[in-house]
């Protein structure tokens, strides 16, 4: 029999881990030469490659093995940043990284979208969210701390990984669904539902949005701005201060005022941050512009979650796998675009690209909620 509460602290760590994976790249990227500019794509399709895994894996077989060995993927990838120079190699280890961090990221939520009922889902889910804010957070803090030496940071983080991987081996876990809940036609079944498809298309803008965020912030700010590397780096951590700000209270909100009104109050100040981060005259200004991003995209992922994980329960797991599929392609389109528009210094395009995300959310939101009541 398992425990929830060490279940649960498990996929916090597991989370912690992708936030640490979704921003790997940002205060190091301009620290790897050229062609490092790639290197942010190639990380999106590991993720991608990750979330196609771990659905009908932990539907048939279970959470425990899947989360320990993308934990250890992870792991193995953040090794590879740390000691690997050559380009091929740092390829291989973010697409390493990458895989383990899909997993991880769909697996965290998917199982406690299961082992929790309607009642609390919703705030366990945005608790789970607040630890993908802390593991990016530290990461950020570390870069900021520990200068000129981006090889430490990510043996810290090694080290702290290979702790939870222990704990993991040595905790039990829910037991794999029934067989017969767990068939392909029952799978493929899936995509006849217009909802899954919907959200799965707001989470390809949510992602895109993060995914650049956190690659070419810095860079951006570095060359559009003027700003100094250290500085630039700091932007990073207030938008990870301005997610977790947003998702602690998000379970209380979402009963309040549910989960519609909320997710439109953090996008329209996920807007308003991108607005000011386009006009920001000053440092200060760029930094308030980047806690109002992080602020406000804070609610997408939990509520989207939620709503998925109380309409498709049978096989959440397949379920979110296919949201997050779709969803990291928006990752990896965003992240590919970006890094052709910066090669060519096409800078200005990047708040655009914020703002077009945030808008394109706006405008599915509505149509996804009211499917999903059919």
């Amino acid at each position: 029999m398992y425990s929830k509460n060490l279940v649960f602290i498990a996929c916090c760590a597991g989370l912690a881990f992708f936030g640490v994976t979704m921003l790997a790249l940002g205060p190091v990227l301009s620290h790897l030469g050229e062609g490092a500019n790639a290197l942010p794509a190639t990380l999106s399709m590991g993720i991608i490659a990750g979330t196609i895994v771990f659905g009908p894996v932990v539907d048939k077989f279970g959470y425990k093995g899947l989360l320990i060995a993308g934990s250890a993927m992870a792991l193995l990838g953040v090794q590879g940043l740390a000691n690997l120079t050559a380009m091929p190699l740092l390829h291989i280890s973010m697409l390493m990284l990458g895989i383990g961090g899909g997993i991880l990221n769909g697996e965290t939520n998917a199982l406690v979208a299961e082992i929790y009922d309607d009642k609390t889902r919703g705030g366990r889910l945005s608790l789970l969210g607040a630890f993908y804010c802390i593991g990016a957070l530290l990461w950020t803090l570390l870069n900021y701390f520990i200068k000129d030496n981006f090889t430490l940071p990510l043996n810290c983080i090694s080290v702290i990984m290979a702790v939870f991987i222990v704990f993991f081996i040595t905790i039990p876990f829910p037991k794999p669904k029934p067989y017969v809940n767990v068939s392909l036609p029952k799978m493929l079944g899936l995509l006849k539902y217009p909802s899954l498809i919907l959200f799965a298309v707001l989470l390809f803008f949510q992602s895109g949005f993060e995914g650049i965020t956190g690659n070419f912030t810095v860079r951006f700010l570095e060359n559009a701005h003027g700003t100094a590397t250290d500085a630039a780096t700091l932007s990073l951590t207030w938008f990870t201060i301005g997610m977790l700000a947003g998702r602690l209270p998000l379970g209380c909100l979402m009963k309040k005022l549910g989960d519609n009104t909320t997710l439109y109050i953090y996008l329209c100040v996920a807007l308003a941050g991108v607005m000011l981060l386009y006009f920001a005259p000053a440092l200060v200004w760029i930094y308030a512009a980047t806690a109002l991003i992080g602020f406000g995209v804070g609610a997408t992922y939990p509520v989207v979650f939620n709503y998925l994980g109380g309409a498709f329960k049978e096989l959440s797991g397949t379920v979110f796998s296919i949201a997050i599929f779709i969803a990291l392609w928006g990752q990896f389109t965003f992240n590919k675009v970006i890094g052709v528009l910066f090669d060519r210094e096409q800078f200005s395009y990047f708040p655009i690209a914020l703002a077009f995300a945030v808008v394109m959310m706006l405008i599915i939101l509505p149509v996804a909620k009211g499917r999903i009541k059919n």
